[in-house]
């Protein structure tokens, strides 16, 4: 059989070079078909239609479904490496189901969100997922009324009634102070992430609860206005400036940690000698730093992808109650953190 096609080629084209019926091409190519026909079957059609240069009209498929087969989806900050595991999960679950993700930065700016999330729905996406809640949300607001299919990610808003796949922030905050602890430490810091958002609220609240729970100081806390490096070294220095009397720092997350790291650095002190210090998140090359920053880790691509299948049922309406999935963090001790020294 020739391989060669003059012209643009068609289904019956990669049907006739197959052998088989062009039923079995379209099943073959169609994600939410393709169950239908046998693994073996499904690669030699991709295979075939790729090699004779075939692709589906996806415009046609989705006139005819009433879907564009697009998923937007909403991040405060590319370069943090928080983000990229996220993407890669919500796209290696929602691209084999045939959607296209569609990627927005905000830059944390809730206009930029609104202003986002509003153009996305001019382009008829079949749903959204948000890293970039906010605890009281106005583009989340206007996605339920519009009724609009979105889940979010890492964060959730003040509300029960919508789809999120966060982080257990009180097991995550008890696992650094445990561990803080044991190393001696009683007069602990917290250089919190802004209050708007929930995991700056919620492990804020966590790591207060806690202490007083442990009979320890709970109010050696800075608010951050954005969780990053430079926002970390200046809450820092202004918790020191106010009351130099703690051991150990925790950071509402690694920017903040780091941050406080380079303040630390720069007052003429030494981590972890005159200060521990742990972050919150694990993003990559902690461990290659030195010293090599001890924190929380969450399972970033898990919750990419639990988020993009969680969005797909809500697509196929098949979720029917919105539901709030807390996923584990667990604990990495490295070199930023030691025994007291009181």
């Amino acid at each position: 059989m020739s391989s060669v096609r003059k012209g643009k080629v068609t289904i019956r084209d990669v049907a006739e070079e197959l052998g088989v019926h062009h039923s079995t091409v379209s099943r073959a190519l169609s994600p939410e078909k393709r169950s239908k026909i046998s693994p073996e079957v499904v690669k030699k059609v991709e295979s075939t239609a790729k090699r004779l240069g075939y692709f589906p009209n996806l415009l046609a498929s989705s006139l005819k479904q009433n879907r564009s087969f697009a998923v937007g989806v909403l991040v405060p900050d590319l370069t943090n490496p928080l983000f990229p595991p996220i993407i890669r999960g919500i796209q290696d679950t929602l691209e084999p189901a045939g959607f296209t993700v569609i990627t927005a930065n905000t830059d944390h700016d809730e206009d930029k969100a609104f202003e986002a999330m509003q153009i996305m729905q001019s382009r008829s996406i079949d749903g959204l997922i948000f890293a970039t809640a906010r605890r009281d949300d106005p583009t989340v607001e206007q996605c339920i009324r519009n009724e609009t299919r979105f889940v979010l990610v890492n964060r959730k808003v003040d509300r029960d009634d919508t789809n999120a796949i966060i982080i257990d922030e009180d097991l995550g905050i008890r696992l650094v102070l445990d561990h803080l602890i044991e190393l001696g430490h009683s007069r602990i810091a917290h250089i919190a992430g802004p209050q708007d958002a929930s995991t700056g609220f919620e492990r804020a609240r966590s790591f207060s609860e806690y202490l007083r729970i442990r009979n320890l100081q709970h109010d050696l806390i800075e608010y951050a206005e954005k969780f990053t490096v430079t926002e970390g070294q200046r809450a820092f220095n202004a918790l020191r400036a106010k009351q130099d009397n703690f051991t150990a720092v925790v950071g509402g997350n690694d920017l903040l940690a780091l941050g406080c790291i380079d303040a630390i650095r720069e007052a003429g002190f030494a981590v972890p000698s005159d200060y521990s210090v742990t972050g919150y998140d694990d993003i990559p090359f902690l461990d290659r730093m030195s010293p090599a920053l001890t924190t929380v880790s969450i399972p970033t691509y898990e919750m990419g992808a639990q988020a993009a299948s969680m969005l797909l049922e809500a697509i196929g309406g098949t979720n029917k109650s919105p539901v709030i999935l807390k996923m584990q963090p667990k604990m990495i001790v490295r070199d930023s953190t030691a025994a007291a020294n009181n």
